[in-house]
């Protein structure tokens, strides 16, 4: 068995394969050199077609000896037939895992959720639940994938150093009054944390001062999204405190998302920081958005944050980011996030 999928992404027709060998029970799937956009298309439809036989295999096992490199679309490609094989009690293996491909799983920490065996070796055990996994301790990932060329960059790197630096003086300097003005509108935490996926989909904190009611999660089912894919959003959203409102319109509940920068989990500039919900709603060409890493800003910031209303601009606006990158396409963005921030009516709500 064989399944070739035609690229779509590239004006030359491309074809890539993806030969399945049965023996037994067993279904062997060979993936390629690599395991990008329009690769992972295909490998998620290899492994769909797989579990839909009437008679399908009781275990389908990956095989990545071939494999050099994997980006996040084949990241989401592999977390998606994972998913689909384990709600159909079938077993789903990876063998001979390459470096490149293991660093990938280390970086994500989906080494430890994923079965992993060498051959001649047994399969580690694997989690329960890949949606709930929150991550591994830290540890040295070498030969990590060249995904986007603002990843490599180590000039980018320097500004975000810097720029992080300038800001979280900056934060120090509001922090005392805005801690105060959290506390008499609505006591409790002043700061706000939340899980977010980054580059590859690796998962942080996430941190802003405080802009909600301090339940705000828990009420979060009771109020109406009003854009459509897989994001949320509310215009008039009444978990919203008073300060809130007026540190979203001035965007200075983001401040201490300079530590993030500073950090590494985020950029000054980039895409949209999503939640692993939204990920979880990915088909695989959207996971392309995990290429680069999000930002404090960027295209969808500059270009009417408060007024997208769907999922499909926010990936085109993503995604526009990565095509069009360059330090002096960052410096532009930088400046009409500033410029923004000086228009009353062009604030966050």
């Amino acid at each position: 068995m064989v399944t070739k999928v035609q690229s779509f992404m590239t004006s030359q027709p491309t074809e890539v394969d993806f030969p399945v060998t049965s023996l037994n029970d067993t279904a062997i799937v060979q993936v390629p050199t690599r395991l990008s956009v329009l690769e992972a298309v295909a490998f998620k439809q290899t492994c769909q077609e797989l579990t839909e036989l009437n008679s399908h295999p009781t275990q389908i096992i990956i095989d990545f000896h071939q494999t050099t490199f994997m980006d996040s679309s084949g990241l989401g490609a592999l977390v998606s037939n994972f998913k689909t094989a384990r709600e159909k009690d079938i077993g789903f293996i990876l063998r001979n895992v390459s470096p490149s491909v293991m660093a990938v799983l280390n970086l994500t920490g989906l080494d430890q959720v994923f079965p992993i065996e060498s051959v001649g070796g047994s399969p580690t055990e694997t989690q329960n639940n890949i949606l709930d996994h929150q991550g591994t301790p830290s540890r040295k990932v070498e030969q990590l994938p060249y995904t986007h060329p603002s990843v490599a960059s180590w000039m980018k790197r320097c500004i975000d150093i810097v720029g992080a630096l300038v800001g979280l003086v900056i934060t120090g300097l509001l922090f005392i009054p805005i801690t105060i003005a959290i506390e008499l509108n609505d006591p409790g935490p002043i700061f706000f944390k939340q899980t977010r996926c980054g580059w590859m989909g690796k998962r942080f904190q996430i941190w802003k001062f405080r802009s909600m009611c301090v339940d705000a999660e828990a009420k979060k089912s009771l109020v109406k999204n009003q854009v459509q894919g897989a994001f949320f959003k509310n215009d008039n959203d009444p978990r919203i405190t008073k300060v809130g409102r007026f540190l979203r319109r001035t965007s200075l509940d983001e401040l201490p998302q300079f530590w993030n920068v500073l950090k590494g989990d985020m950029s000054l500039v980039g895409t949209r920081p999503p939640t692993p919900d939204e990920v979880e709603r990915y088909e695989v060409p959207e996971w392309q958005r995990l290429d680069v890493k999000p930002g404090m800003t960027g295209e969808w910031q500059v270009n009417g944050r408060s007024t997208v209303r769907s999922f499909e601009d926010v990936i085109r606006l993503d995604l526009q980011y990565q095509k069009n990158w360059s330090l002096l396409y960052d410096f532009k963005l930088i400046f009409k996030t500033i410029a923004i921030l000086f228009n009353r009516k062009s604030g966050a709500v």
